[in-house]
């Protein structure tokens, strides 16, 4: 007999904590991250945010709230659409379900090619998969990064930082 898909992930959810994506994202993972961010932000006027969410509460679970729905609340609640030129993009990770979502703000998403937002996101969610999560967040920063110098390059003036580059750590 097996357990129902849904049974299973509210299981899923009620067993990972905060504990298990710290195990996961040691504080060593997170500077790496964060520098990674602000790397790739040196090259290029867009924001990119990081965020990793142990699990959903109850309430969430019982509507049905999807990874990229919740991604999509999380770019809402940080105000990463909050950007001078509409280029805020958040990678967000799920660590319960180990999905990976990317919402981007309207003009990151009208110069980027749909095919990167997806690369990347599978890219991540694979790693999480293999537990290659620290390998996988800095390549899908990298190539985020690179996609976004393109079509965001720096162009000599003031670059100011508009949002954190420290990972997101919810939950």
């Amino acid at each position: 007999m097996s357990v129902p898909r849904g049974l299973a992930r509210w299981v899923r959810h009620f067993r990972i904590g905060s504990l298990q994506v710290r195990r996961a994202f040691p504080a060593e993972a997170i500077g790496r991250i964060e520098r990674a961010i602000a790397d790739g932000e040196r090259r290029h006027r867009a924001e990119l945010r990081f965020a990793i969410e142990s699990s959903l509460d109850a309430a969430r679970l019982w509507r049905g709230i999807t990874a990229k729905q919740r991604a999509v609340e999380v770019f809402a609640e940080f105000r990463i659409w909050d950007t001078e030129e509409d280029n805020g993009v958040l990678i967000y990770v799920l660590w319960a379900d180990r999905a990976v979502e990317i919402v981007a703000d309207r003009g990151a998403c009208r110069r980027i090619d749909a095919a990167v937002w997806t690369d990347a996101c599978n890219r991540l969610a694979g790693a999480c998969r293999d537990a290659r999560q620290l390998e996988g967040a800095l390549e899908a920063i990298a190539l985020l990064s690179d996609a976004l110098a393109v079509a965001y390059p720096t162009d000599g003036r003031a670059n100011p930082n508009e949002l954190p580059d420290a990972p997101l750590v919810l939950g």
